[in-house]
């Protein structure tokens, strides 16, 4: 029985369309991305100032950037996971989060957020929103804005929209 040309076309434009979904899902899990961006260094006079009393005690990465936070990204599952150091930065008047020699496993549409809780839990409503995860690999940074109380946030949470799932988190414990 010959098949009309319309069916073919359907078929074709079907296996097309699915070879692309199946990219677009599969793919993260074989490609990685590399960005190695330096801490930022304070102008002079904003590095020389005090933090301010009642401060969360920090520790000095070198002459510009304190650590305010600091934690290590963890386990999930063999296809969710990373390895590497988060911190919370001050450089000068500037605040950010810094990953540090890090290792991700990538998933379509992964973000980065600052959440209230621990052990890689959060809530949209009460995290704080930094941006699509800029590599797998590297050490990159995110500002931090300058309005942000950072008091009540307690971990850093790397987020799959498109599946909902956990990649990883790091708990931060103040430096």
């Amino acid at each position: 029985m010959p098949r009309s040309r319309a069916v073919r076309t359907a078929a074709v434009a079907s296996a097309l369309l699915l070879v692309a979904i199946g990219w677009y899902l599969a793919s993260p899990l074989f490609i990685r991305t590399t960005a190695n961006e330096a801490i930022p260094s304070a102008p002079a006079s904003a590095s020389a100032t005090t933090p301010p009393l009642g401060a969360t005690p920090a520790t000095q990465t070198d002459s510009s950037a304190t650590v305010l936070a600091r934690g290590e990204l963890q386990f999930v599952d063999s296809l969710h996971n990373g390895k590497g150091q988060v911190m919370l930065l001050r450089v000068g008047d500037q605040r950010l989060l810094r990953f540090e020699s890090v290792a991700i496993t990538n998933a379509p549409d992964v973000h980065v957020y600052l959440s209230r809780e621990t052990g890689g839990k959060w809530t949209e409503a009460t995290s704080l929103y930094l941006g699509a995860l800029k590599a797998t690999n590297g050490s990159f940074n995110y500002d931090i804005p300058k309005d942000a109380d950072l008091a009540p946030y307690k971990s850093v949470v790397v987020w799959c929209r498109a599946f909902a799932v956990l990649v990883t988190w790091a708990d931060l414990m103040a430096a």
